[in-house]
């Protein structure tokens, strides 16, 4: 059975002082949660100081992107190397980093090939714009990121994808679920054919897009969607605690 997955996005928010302060507020009623994997992705400058904050609880460290090389002359960027000592996965491939900085489908899948050849767990992220979800594209433009990002990686189990419709995200207009269901048990059908059935079906999927404690358990509910990306609602600790606690009860691995 997959394991749930909640993971919070803080993306460019929190000073490295306001980082720990919400990690305080949240870090003892996470901690108890149990049955869910749970992983905070703060900007680069507080993971150092949130890595030793975790030691020694159950929530883990993910970072926000990386670069493709393990070291050279890119200033200003951070390698996959550099963030194996700090962080157990990153994201890569968000909708943010392809359209605001031109990430291709080609340098996604570069990323993807240097975290897991570093030992990091990708948290990798598709999803189609309004336009295309108007004109009927939405399995199109999805098979082709998750082919073109895992193409010549073999099967791996240390793999997240995250369903990020782009019209949904930090808009306040969620997909529903049975949308976001129908677009992941996709997913599933895309990697069953890239790679094989048993991978597709043990590849925990989340669906990510103005996710918050209200409508959480409408993604959460459904068998096909194992988790959630969370964004705005994950820099508030009552809120991310209550969205990891209802994916709990739901998956009905709360003691």
């Amino acid at each position: 059975m997959r394991i749930p997955f909640v993971a919070g996005n803080w993306k460019m928010n929190t000073t490295a002082t306001e980082a720990e302060k919400l990690v305080i507020e949240m870090l003892d009623k996470l901690d108890r949660i149990e049955g869910v994997e749970k992983v905070l992705c703060p900007p680069f400058v507080s993971l150092v100081a949130l890595n030793m904050m975790l030691q020694g609880s159950s929530i883990k460290l993910g970072a926000q992107n990386m670069y493709f090389e393990t070291e050279g002359a890119y200033t200003g960027e951070i390698s996959p190397l550099m963030l194996s000592e700090l962080c157990e996965f990153v994201i890569l491939g968000h909708s943010e980093r392809r359209w605001y900085f031109g990430e291709t489908d080609e340098i996604v899948n570069k990323k993807v090939k240097a975290a897991l050849s570093n030992k990091l767990k990708p948290i990798l992220c598709v999803g189609e714009r309004l336009e295309e979800n108007e004109a009927d594209k939405t399995e199109e433009v999805i098979n082709r990121q998750v082919s073109a990002a895992l193409n010549v990686i073999e099967p791996v189990s240390n793999l997240v994808i995250a369903y990020e419709p782009v019209w949904a995200i930090g808009t306040g207009k969620a997909a529903s679920g049975k949308q976001a269901a129908a677009t992941i048990q996709f997913i599933r059908d895309v990697l069953a054919k890239l790679w094989n059935k048993n991978i597709a079906q043990d590849l925990r999927i989340l669906y990510g897009g103005s996710v918050t404690s209200a409508n959480v358990a409408e993604f959460i509910s459904l068998p096909e969607i194992d988790g959630a990306l969370v964004g705005g609602a994950s820099l508030k600790a009552e809120e991310f605690v209550n969205i990891v606690k209802q994916t709990a009860e739901i998956k009905g691995r709360i003691k």
